[in-house]
């Protein structure tokens, strides 16, 4: 079976021996200056260049660039999705056309991979009251024998509500057991794949397009779902990358609902790629989406056994997250800050059971109570709805005497 580094390699080569130029992976955490918190596309750290600035290493270009999504956090656990990922991509800077892009896809899915093309089908953007139907884009597919389902919104791509902006197309996979069926838009056993946006535009603050002088395409193609198609398992969390994480928790930590086990090794592998790129929890910024990761993590760790504890997670897995990512923080610092954030948290959690023990909150809360609990107790609303989510399992009693609270068990294992 192919590997998750056999995958890149294969990407890698293909675009190189046609002409483009390895461009080095990023950090997570983007340069000084630029308002975004995280790295969340492979087109991100080319932003500049697909504006328009030349790029020192020419106008084809091929990379691997990890990146960070919390938009669909509580989609982690399923079958398809991750905090932290790693993003394959090609672009054009005013170089080659759209038709060119979508042609190598297919060739490197069909002939590179072993995809078979009867199991695939594209989306395409079908024109809207502004801008017309990319009909560049169709006839290719239609050329090439895909299926094409036309859509609007969802194959209109843009930076935000300003900037670079354009027609996208997107190549799905067939992942059901039986013939394929129906549409990417009908059945979610079509798994997108890969993204090609045509940018030939840009939006200004009234909302009007400026046709680009200089066209470009950019292509993102997610590295955990193609390895999951080609590997043939019925989600990502199945991949070799993950497969570590799945044998050792289990172990270390006894039996976990499938459900939990995904999320802890998702939270817990995207906290020590946030924690090796140099990020260190704190209450705002980058720091407050690493905390949050770090107590998501605790709270599923916690519900069936409190006793459980992040010292007990073995440096190895630490080790293998790092390593994979090319990160140089040393594992044990990393695994020393998880510990002291399982400390904070745990601190902060039987301070909230006490506020919350007293009898002015023994009905249900309202947005002026959990004003007060952030601002008075500086008890987050994400806190209080998990201790009283808690409380209502049966698993704490908030009524009881706060002399009577005490710190989970942990275990002194190392």
């Amino acid at each position: 079976m192919i590997t998750t580094d056999q995958t890149v390699q294969t990407f890698l080569d293909y675009f190189r021996e046609r002409g483009h130029q390895l461009t080095p992976g990023g950090s997570l955490v983007p340069p000084p200056g630029d308002p975004v918190l995280f790295t969340s596309s492979g087109m991100h750290p080319l932003t500049p260049y697909l504006m328009g600035r030349p790029h020192p290493q020419g106008r084809r270009l091929t990379g691997s660039q990890r990146c960070l999504r919390t938009t669909d956090l509580d989609e982690v656990g399923d079958d398809t999705h991750l905090t932290v990922f790693e993003m394959l991509g090609s672009w054009s800077l005013g170089d080659y056309s759209g038709p060119q892009s979508l042609r190598w896809g297919l060739e490197l899915l069909r002939d590179g991979f072993g995809i078979d093309p009867g199991r695939m089908h594209v989306t395409v953007f079908g024109g809207d009251d502004h801008v017309e139907p990319d009909h560049q884009s169709w006839r290719t597919w239609d050329e090439l024998g895909l299926p094409v389902e036309p859509t609007v919104e969802e194959n209109w791509w843009s930076n935000g509500p300003t900037g670079l902006c354009g027609p996208d197309s997107e190549i799905f996979v067939w992942t059901g057991h039986e013939m394929p069926r129906g549409t990417p838009m009908t059945d979610d056993r079509w798994v997108e794949v890969w993204n090609h946006v045509m940018m030939r535009y840009l939006r200004h603050p009234d909302g009007s397009l400026e046709p680009m002088p200089r066209p470009c395409v950019d292509t993102g193609l997610g590295l955990e779902r193609l390895v999951r198609i080609l590997r043939g398992t019925q989600s990502i969390f199945e991949i070799d990358l993950f497969q570590p994480w799945l044998r050792t928790l289990p172990r270390i930590w006894g039996p976990l609902d499938d459900r939990s086990l995904r999320v802890l090794s998702d939270h817990l592998r995207s906290s020590i790629v946030i924690l090796g790129d140099g990020v260190t929890p704190s209450p705002s910024g980058r720091g407050h989406i690493l905390r949050r990761l770090i107590r998501r993590t605790l709270t599923t760790l916690w519900r069936d056994d409190p006793t459980r504890t992040l010292s007990d997670l073995p440096i190895e897995l630490v080790d293998h997250t790092l390593g994979h990512f090319r990160q140089s923080v040393p594992s044990y610092d990393v695994r020393t800050v998880l510990a002291e954030e399982e400390r904070k948290f745990d601190q902060l959690l039987q301070r909230g059971r006490k506020v919350l023990s007293h009898r002015r909150f023994s009905g249900p809360l309202t947005d002026d109570n959990y004003r007060y609990l952030h601002d008075t107790h500086g008890l987050p609303r994400d806190l209080v709805v998990y201790l009283t989510t808690e409380a209502d399992a049966g698993r704490e009693d908030l009524s009881v005497r706060s002399d009577e609270f005490r710190a989970p068990r942990r275990s002194t294992r190392s």
